[in-house]
C-alpha cells in the first residue's frame, strides 16, 4: 500500500498509506537495516523530514523536490480513474523491484510526491544470522498476558525461519515485493545455535515443528548473479521452468536437518513449511524428496497446486498441471517403500481471475477423479501491488495487455468454492445451481455419490 493502489474491501483505488496514515516515512520490505540506520541518524540530530535517501523506505516531498533521476509514475489520480494508466503504473513499479539497479520511483499527489527508494539490498548470511543471532525472549509481549497469550504462538513457537526471500513470483503472491526474489538463508551455525537454544527452554518438548521460510526446499538456493545483489529483470527463476543457473541447495538442506537431528534433545524435527512441488521433479532431487518423506515429515507434506487448468495457472504463474501430475507420481512411488503412508495437503485458490464457471467445474472433476478433498481453499482476494490485483481491478493482463475474465459477483465465487469443497454440505445448494446454470446436471450424482462414498469411509 505504499503506493497508489487498488483496495479490494473499498473496492477503489487508494493513494498510498504515507498520506492516509499522516506518516513521516514508510519503512517496506524487512526492514532491519533501515531501522538501524534511521535510528543511528536519528540520534546524530538529523530531522525525520530530511532523511530522503534510505533504501527500503517511502516518504512525501513537495513537487518541486522531486529527484531529476525518479522515475516518474501516472498520478494518483491518473491511475484512479484510468484502468491502462493503473496497470502502467504498476509495470513501472516492477521493473524497479531491483535491489541492485532499481531507481527511485516517484508518484504525484495532488500537490504533493510520493517517493519510493530503490529496495533495501539483500542481506548476507553473515548479516541474517546477526539478526536471527539476536537474545529474542520467544514470547508474546506481557500486554497480551491478561488476554490469556497469543493462542497462535502455539503454532510456530518451536519452529526455526531458516531463509527469506522467494523466486517463485506467484502472480497473487507479495514475497517479490517484500522479501525479495533473492533467496537469503542463514549458516548452519546459526539454524543450530537457535536449535540448541530450543532445547534449553523448559517448555520444549523434543519436536521441532519447522526448519523453513517462504519454500521449505529452497534452503541453500544460489544464483551468481544473486551475490550481486541483482535478480534478472528480463527472465524469471522458475518459470516457464528453472533457470539452469539457479543451484538449489540439497544438499545443503539435508546436511542442516542431520545436524540438528544430532543435537541431543531433539527426539524429532519436522518440516512444516510448503514445498515448491516442481523442483522436486528433478534428477537432483530424488534424494532430497526421500529423505523429507522418509525422515522430516510428520503425516503431511504441504504443496500449492492451486488449480488443475492450465490457462489459469497461466494467469498464477504457476507451473501447468502435468508438472504437479508428475510430483504426485514421484510422491506415490516412494510411499510404496515407506513404512508409513505419508500424505499431500494441497492449496488451492478459487475465482482467481481466468477462472470461469467451467474452468472450477473442469478442476473439481479432476479432483474428484482424483479422489482429492480437499481442505484448503482460498477464495481469491487481492494483495495490492501484484499481477493479480491489476488483473482483478482492470481485467487486463499488465504486460501482455490480453483481456481477462475475472469473477467478482459474489454469488459466482461461493459456487466456485463449493464445487471445490463439495464434501463440504453447505456446498450442495450451489453446485446444484452452479450445474444448472452450465447445463451439467447430469454430473450432480457424481457430486453426491463423492460426498456419500466419504462418509461411509468414515
Amino acid at each position: 500500500r505504499r503506493l497508489s493502489h487498488y483496495d479490494y474491501w473499498d473496492d477503489e483505488v487508494r493513494r498510498s498509506i504515507l498520506l492516509d496514515a499522516k506518516a513521516d516515512m514508510i519503512i517496506y520490505g524487512m526492514g532491519e537495516c533501515q531501522i538501524v540506520e534511521i535510528i543511528d541518524r536519528l540520534d546524530k540530530g538529523e530531522a525525520i523530514d530530511s532523511i530522503r535517501d534510505v533504501r527500503g523506505t517511502v516518504v512525501s516531498v513537495k513537487k518541486t523536490d522531486t529527484p531529476a533521476d525518479a522515475i516518474t509514475l501516472p498520478s494518483f489520480e491518473e491511475v484512479r480513474q484510468s484502468d491502462e494508466a493503473f496497470n502502467k503504473a504498476f509495470r513501472f513499479v516492477y521493473e524497479q523491484m531491483n535491489s541492485r539497479s532499481g531507481r527511485i520511483i516517484a508518484q504525484p499527489h495532488a500537490d504533493r510526491c510520493v517517493l519510493e527508494l530503490p529496495p533495501a539490498l539483500p542481506l548476507s548470511t553473515k548479516e541474517l544470522d546477526a539478526v536471527y543471532d539476536l537474545p529474542y525472549t520467544r514470547a508474546w509481549h506481557p500486554s497480551y498476558d491478561s488476554l490469556g497469550g497469543v493462542k497462535g504462538f502455539e503454532t510456530v513457537r518451536w519452529s526455526i525461519t531458516a531463509l527469506r526471500g522467494c523466486p517463485g513470483e506467484c502472480s497473487f503472491c507479495s514475497f517479490p515485493i517484500h522479501q525479495g526474489r533473492i533467496v537469503q538463508s542463514r549458516s548452519e551455525q546459526s539454524v543450530l545455535a537457535e536449535a540448541k537454544a530450543l532445547v534449553r527452554d523448559p517448555a520444549f518438548k523434543g519436536t521441532i515443528t519447522d526448519v523453513g521460510g517462504p519454500t521449505a526446499n529452497l534452503y541453500g538456493a544460489a544464483c551468481r548473479k544473486w551475490e550481486g545483489n541483482e535478480a534478472c529483470s528480463a527472465k524469471q527463476c522458475l518459470m516457464p521452468s528453472k533457470c539452469p543457473s539457479l543451484e538449489l541447495g540439497y544438499a545443503k538442506c539435508l546436511a542442516l536437518y542431520q545436524a540438528i537431528q544430532r543435537i541431543p534433545g531433539v527426539k524429532h524435527l519436522f518440516l512444516s513449511s510448503g514445498f515448491r512441488y516442481d523442483l522436486l521433479t528433478y534428477p537432483e532431487a530424488e534424494r532430497y524428496l526421500k529423505e523429507v518423506c522418509e525422515h522430516y515429515i510428520s503425516g503431511q507434506m504441504k504443496v500449492a497446486p492451486e488449480h488443475t487448468e492450465d490457462s489459469v495457472l497461466e494467469l498464477m504463474n504457476k507451473p501447468p498441471y502435468r508438472s504437479y501430475e508428475e510430483f504426485v507420481k514421484k510422491f506415490e512411488k516412494l510411499n510404496l517403500r515407506l513404512e508409513n503412508r505419508r500424505y499431500l495437503v494441497n492449496y488451492f485458490i478459487s475465482a482467481h481471475p481466468g477462472s470461469r464457471l467451467d474452468d472450477a467445474l473442469s478442476c473439481a472433476m479432476t479432483l474428484l477423479s482424483r479422489n482429492m478433498r480437499p481442505e484448503q481453499v482460498q477464495d481469491f482476494i487481492p494483495l495490492p501491488m501484484t499481477v493479480s490485483s491489476c488483473l482483478y481491478h482492470t481485467g487486463v493482463h499488465p504486460f501482455s495487455g490480453k483481456r481477462v475474465f475475472v469473477p467478482k459477483e459474489a454469488d459466482e465465487r461461493a459456487m466456485q468454492r463449493a464445487l471445490l469443497q463439495s464434501q463440504n454440505p453447505k456446498s450442495k445448494p450451489l453446485i446444484k445451481k452452479a450445474l444448472r446454470i452450465l447445463h451439467k446436471g447430469h454430473l450432480l450424482n457424481r457430486f453426491m455419490l463423492h460426498r456419500v462414498s466419504r462418509k461411509g469411509k468414515k
